[in-house]
């Protein structure tokens, strides 16, 4: 957990992402070597690492927040309607069958990853502003399938900030902010329906393991604030590609799972 939490805490503040995507593949191994019953390792593993990403992404947003790289205008008009689709997510969490989602997911993140890599960021940005609508179906979406995956939501907010003119600086710092909203919400919905379901897991409240949560915490924050520091001080089409490659090998890796599964 200790070794894990040291990537998982630098990606998170270099990218603005929570780092569920490495932190809930780990867990889910780390839990299935434990012992605790398979019927919930999937759940406990998502429900803690949204737990790891509040205070990641708190010190992560207060980092980017120094550069003036968030902007809270679009994370409180966007992130409303993220905090529905997570609340929904997790209500249906339990009862979804994920082989499908995961494939959609995996497709959608390839499309991401390839955009990033061909969209080349421009001297000076102009800001377009999203529509409502656009915000409804994009929040949504973007809530649901984090809620379900135990993300974030970076990897899909960072494109959608990019496509409307945002900077890469600011779409992370931003989308780490949106970030914080995703995991504390959905944090919030694992540890009442792991409650409500008495799943009554070793060193656990609800869906959320509490020895997890402690070791990752102190690593991950602190690797977090140095990975939003870094961010700053690299060519801002460096950066648009690094995420694109990144996105591509998160990609690999669900398709992978889909076929495992």
């Amino acid at each position: 957990m200790a070794l894990t939490a040291i990537p998982v805490g630098f990606v998170a503040g270099l990218f603005g992402i929570g780092g569920g995507l490495i932190t809930v593949p780990f867990l889910y191994y780390i839990f299935g070597n434990l012992g605790i019953d398979q019927t919930y390792i999937m759940h406990l593993a998502v429900g803690t690492s949204f737990a790891i990403i509040i205070p990641t992404s708190i010190v992560s947003v207060l980092t980017h927040h120094k550069f003036n790289a968030v902007d809270f205008n679009i994370v409180k008009g966007y992130g409303i309607f993220v905090i529905i689709g997570v609340i929904v997510g997790t209500i249906f969490a339990a009862i979804l069958k994920t082989k499908s989602l995961v494939l959609f997911f995996s497709i959608v993140i390839l499309f991401l990853g390839i955009y990033l890599l061909l969209i080349k960021e421009k001297g000076q940005n102009t800001i377009s502003e999203m529509k409502l609508y656009l915000k409804i179906i994009f929040g949504s979406i973007v809530g649901f399938i984090s809620a379900i995956m135990g993300i974030g939501g970076a990897v899909m907010n960072v494109p959608i900030l990019k496509f409307f003119g945002y900077s890469i600086n600011k779409a992370i710092g931003s989308a780490a902010a949106i970030g914080f909203l995703i995991a504390l919400f959905g944090a919030t919905g694992f540890l009442i329906s792991g409650s409500y379901l008495n799943t009554n897991l070793p060193l656990s409240i609800g869906f959320l393991n509490v020895p997890a949560f402690l070791i990752f915490i102190p690593i991950t924050t602190f690797m977090a604030r140095l990975g939003a520091r870094t961010v700053h001080k690299i060519d801002k089409n460096k950066i648009s590609k690094f995420f694109g490659i990144f996105l591509l090998i998160v990609a690999s890796k669900f398709f992978y799972e889909y076929l495992k599964l």
